[in-house]
């Protein structure tokens, strides 16, 4: 059964403050290790980071304003996946790291930020598959842009009259959920042990 965006509305209701600047990856087959080692992060002055742990960090970096000199990021296996998660971030729809992370592989990401700017990507080993704005799905780029049409439509997006602001956040997790086969909970986030790390600026 497709899940829809009402199946992650709870991301909105109970993440109020991560929904409004967030970026979620999920990439199949890769380790933590091997992702880190991918990205060219620094992972050695990191001890595992709880959620909150992970949230409060990624606000209260070394550098001025309490930013990291680069992508601080935390990584936990699921299933024959790893998901990044990114409080304020954006690696995951950064083309530069993603088409080449995603080598021999499935890379699926969505992103927000406290503007509304908002991406999603979906990478097959190297090719950019299907790349849109969530809140306006209607222009879709990359080799295959019509071929999750109907899937999108089923989990929430509308293509005729553009996104439902209430719902577009929903709809992407819904989509990536169809793309990889993990399902985000907010028992997966709160009572996941993260592996921490911070992958170069230049990305």
């Amino acid at each position: 059964m497709t899940a829809t965006a009402a199946d992650y509305t709870w991301f909105r209701e109970r993440f109020s403050y991560l929904a409004e600047a967030y970026c979620f990856t999920l990439i199949r087959g890769l380790t933590s290790e091997e992702l880190a080692a991918r990205l060219g992060a620094q992972t050695d002055e990191f001890p595992g980071m709880t959620f909150e742990e992970l949230v409060d960090s990624s606000f209260s970096g070394p550098g001025a304003y309490g930013t990291w000199d680069g992508h601080f990021f935390g990584a936990v296996p699921v299933g024959d996946w790893v998901l990044i998660v990114e409080p304020n971030g954006f690696l995951g729809v950064t083309k530069e790291a993603i088409v080449p992370l995603s080598a021999g592989t499935r890379l699926v990401s969505h992103f927000r930020n406290v503007n509304s700017v908002n991406y999603f990507y979906w990478v097959e080993d190297g090719d950019i598959r299907l790349f849109f704005e969530p809140l306006s799905p209607s222009p879709r780029y990359g080799s295959d842009p019509d071929g999750l049409v109907e899937i999108m439509q089923q989990v929430g997006f509308d293509l005729r009259s553009g996104g439902n602001h209430n719902l577009f956040i929903g709809a992407a997790f819904a989509l990536a959920e169809h793309l990889t086969g993990i399902k985000v909970t907010p028992q997966l986030l709160e009572k996941s042990i993260y592996s921490c790390g911070v992958a170069p600026g230049s990305w």
